[in-house]
């Protein structure tokens, strides 16, 4: 088994592909539903599938992230790059962090649209990409 992607239901679709291809996504494809609801799936360049999807139901009421939810990981090549791209393209992500102090991973923080949290990771020099077992001993 795998994960296939995250979905997220929002409040307006188009505010959030903004959101969303300025952080980096592309549209892959959408399926308009009518009064079901629309879905817009997204991937990163590069990446082999979709990783996202965007779920907009109009007779679903307000979204409501909760507090079961606390947030998506996003891995960055250069977090720096990535920040003041993010600023160019309007957006507002918050100072770069040293969760793990001065050599673990570089971090920055925005929210999108409807309050989902995003996390932006850049990892040292020599980490492998994403987290695994060896993290941990």
């Amino acid at each position: 088994m795998k994960t296939l992607f995250v979905s997220y239901r929002v409040t307006d679709l188009d505010r959030s592909l903004g959101f969303y291809t300025a952080l980096g996504y592309g549209e892959l494809g959408r399926i308009e539903g009518g009064d079901a609801g629309r879905l817009a799936i997204l991937s990163f360049p590069g990446e082999p599938a979709a990783s996202l999807e965007l779920v907009h139901r109009p007779d679903g009421g307000r979204v409501d992230v909760g507090t079961g939810f606390d947030h998506l990981a996003i891995q960055v090549d250069t977090l720096t790059d990535t920040l003041e791209r993010l600023a160019d393209a309007g957006l507002e992500p918050g100072p770069v962090q040293y969760p793990g102090g001065p050599r673990g991973p570089k971090t920055a923080w925005l929210t999108d649209p409807d309050g989902y949290r995003i996390e932006l990771v850049q990892w040292p020099p020599g980490h492998p990409d994403g987290i695994t077992a060896a993290d941990f001993s």
